[in-house]
C-alpha cells in the first residue's frame, strides 16, 4: 500500500506506474483504493462509477476496470456534503460530520471488495488517501491505516521533495503514528526529485536513522506525468500557458467541476491553449472556444456562473461568432432551464439556463452510468455517460447513439452540448471538431499517448526504485 505524507504527493501516479512496471514483469496486478474523494469519475466494465485514477491504474495494469477497485467514492456536492458511491452505485448523501460517523458501516464493503481482488491477483497495489498522520480523523479512518491494519497490508510511505520539507514530513509522520502502525511501514519513496541526487544522500540517511525505514529509491521529476489524467481538480489552476497557441479554449472553473480530464486531449494538441479561468476573472475575449465543463451540482454551479458574470461573457462570445461546447452538466446549463423537483442535488430548485439551446433538463433520481458509442460530425465517438436528468427540446441533434439523442446543437452549429465524456480521446472526432470550428488538429488517439506515458513512467520506476525489494516487502 502506498500512503503519503499528504495529499498530491504522487500516490496515484506512482501506483499507476508500478501497476504497469509489475505487469510488464508478467504479474497479474490489480489496483485498489478503499475510499476516494473526486468528481472525476469513470465507468467500470462491470457497471457503476469508480474514481478516474483507479480506472487509469487498471489500464496501466492491463486489467478490466472494476467497481471493486474503488469501493467507496465520495463526490462532493458542496463545501461540506457529498454523494456516497459504494461499489459503483449511489448509497446516499452525507455532510462531512455525519459521514465520519457512518464510515464504520462502509468498512465491510471495503474489505469485501479487497478480498475479491486479492483472490484474483498476484499483486494488489493499494493507494492511500491523504495522510495516515491525520490523527484527528484516525478513529473513523478506512482509507489509510484504518484499512491497512485490519487487512494486514504492508505500507510504503511516499514523500514529495518538490513540495519542500520532505524530511520533516516523513519523520513527523513517524512521530505521530502509534507503534503498531509504524511497524506496517516497510520503507519510503521520495518523489519528484530535481538536481544532483548526491546532495540528498544526507537527507536519506537522516530519514533512515530517525525512523528506521529504509529507502526504496528516489524518483526524479518526470515530464511524462503531464500526459496522464489528473485526479485532483486543483491541478487545473496550474495549467501552463502555450505562447505558440493558435486556438484559445476558455474554461470557467466551476466549484463542483467534474470529469475535467475531458479537456486533456485538447490541451495536448499542438497549437491549442486551454485557459482555466478562476473566479473573479472574466472569460477572455480572444477565446475561440468556450467549454462549459461537467458539474456535480448543475444548478448550484449555474447560479455561480451567473454570479460571476460569466453568462454575459458567454453570450457576448456567441454574438461575436465564437463557439461554445457544454459537457454533461455544462450541456444542461446551455438550455432554457434546469429543474430539480425531487431535490436530487440536495434541494428542490428550478433555474433558468443560458438559453443558447432549445432544450430543458429535468433531474431525476435514476443515474445513467454506462459506456457509449455514438456518432457526431460524421465520425464515431466512444466515451461514457455519468449523469442524472433527461434533456429534451427542439434543438438539432449533435451526438447520437442509435436513436438516442445524447447531445444537441444550435441551428448555426456554433453552440453544442453533449452528455458524452471522453469524446475528444478519439483522434478522428477531435480532428473533425477542430475543423468544425475552423482549426486543424491531429488524428492521433489520446489513449495511445497515455499508454506511452505509462510505459515511460514504468521504465523510470524500474531504473530508480528497487522493485525487487518492493515486491518482496509485499509478501
Amino acid at each position: 500500500m502506498l500512503q503519503g505524507t499528504g495529499s498530491d504527493v504522487g500516490k496515484s501516479v506512482l501506483t499507476a506506474g508500478l501497476c504497469r512496471a509489475f505487469a510488464n514483469r508478467g504479474l497479474k496486478v490489480l489496483p485498489f483504493k478503499a475510499q476516494n474523494m473526486s468528481n472525476n469519475a469513470a465507468v467500470a466494465d462491470d457497471g457503476g462509477e469508480i474514481g478516474r485514477a483507479q480506472h487509469l491504474q487498471a489500464l496501466a495494469a492491463r486489467a478490466r476496470p472494476s467497481v471493486h477497485m474503488n469501493p467507496v467514492l465520495l463526490k462532493p456536492e458542496s463545501d461540506t456534503g457529498a454523494q456516497i458511491i459504494v461499489q459503483g452505485k449511489p448509497w446516499g448523501r452525507a455532510e462531512a460530520n455525519t459521514y465520519q460517523k457512518r464510515k464504520a458501516e462502509l468498512l465491510g464493503h471495503v474489505m469485501e471488495s479487497f478480498d475479491m481482488l486479492k483472490a484474483q491477483a498476484d499483486l494488489v497495489l493499494v493507494e492511500g488517501a491523504g495522510s495516515p498522520a491525520e490523527v484527528n480523523l484516525r478513529a473513523t479512518d478506512i482509507a489509510n491505516m484504518g484499512f491497512a491494519l485490519p487487512a494486514g497490508v504492508p505500507v510504503v510511505l511516499v514523500g514529495d521533495i518538490n513540495r519542500g520539507g520532505v524530511i520533516a514530513a516523513i519523520t513527523g509522520t513517524h512521530q505521530l503514528l502509534p507503534a503498531e502502525e509504524r511497524a506496517l511501514i516497510r520503507g519510503v519513496i521520495i518523489n519528484q526529485f530535481r538536481g544532483d541526487l548526491r546532495l540528498f544522500e544526507g537527507g536519506i540517511k537522516v530519514i533512515e536513522e530517525t525512523t528506521g525505514w529504509p529507502s526504496f529509491g528516489v524518483v526524479p521529476f518526470l515530464r511524462a506525468v503531464k500526459d496522464l489524467p489528473a485526479e485532483d481538480a486543483v491541478v487545473l489552476e496550474k495549467y501552463a500557458r502555450k505562447p505558440e497557441g493558435t486556438l484559445r479554449v476558455a474554461v470557467p472553473l466551476l466549484p463542483r467541476i467534474a470529469n475535467f480530464d475531458d479537456l486533456d486531449p485538447l490541451r495536448a494538441e499542438k497549437g491549442v491553449e486551454v485557459v482555466i479561468v478562476p473566479p473573479g476573472q472574466a472569460l477572455p475575449r480572444d477565446a475561440h472556444l468556450i467549454v462549459i465543463p461537467g458539474s456535480k451540482a448543475t444548478i448550484a454551479d449555474l447560479r455561480f456562473l451567473k454570479d460571476e458574470g460569466w453568462h454575459h461573457d458567454i453570450h457576448a462570445h456567441v454574438r461575436a461568432g465564437g463557439h461554445v461546447l457544454g459537457l454533461c452538466g455544462g450541456y444542461q446549463m446551455l438550455g432554457r432551464h434546469v429543474a430539480d423537483p425531487l431535490g436530487v442535488e440536495g434541494s428542490r430548485a428550478d433555474e433558468d439556463g443560458l438559453g443558447l439551446l432549445e432544450v430543458s433538463t429535468f433531474l431525476q433520481a435514476d443515474k445513467a452510468v454506462q459506456t457509449v458509442r455514438a456518432t457526431a460530425l460524421g465520425t464515431e465517438v466512444e466515451g461514457y455517460e455519468i449523469h442524472t436528468g433527461i434533456t429534451k427540446g427542439e434543438a438539432m441533434p449533435f451526438t447520437m447513439a442509435g436513436e438516442r439523442v445524447l447531445g444537441n446543437r444550435s441551428k448555426n452549429g456554433r453552440v453544442m452540448g453533449t452528455y458524452i465524456h471522453g469524446l475528444f480521446a478519439k483522434g478522428a472526432f477531435r480532428q473533425a471538431f477542430l475543423r468544425h470550428i475552423g482549426r486543424d488538429g491531429s488524428d492521433a488517439d489520446f489513449d495511445d499517448r497515455v499508454d506511452g506515458a505509462l510505459n515511460t513512467l514504468a521504465a523510470a520506476l524500474e531504473k530508480h526504485l528497487d522493485l525487487d525489494a518492493l515486491y518482496a516487502a509485499s509478501r
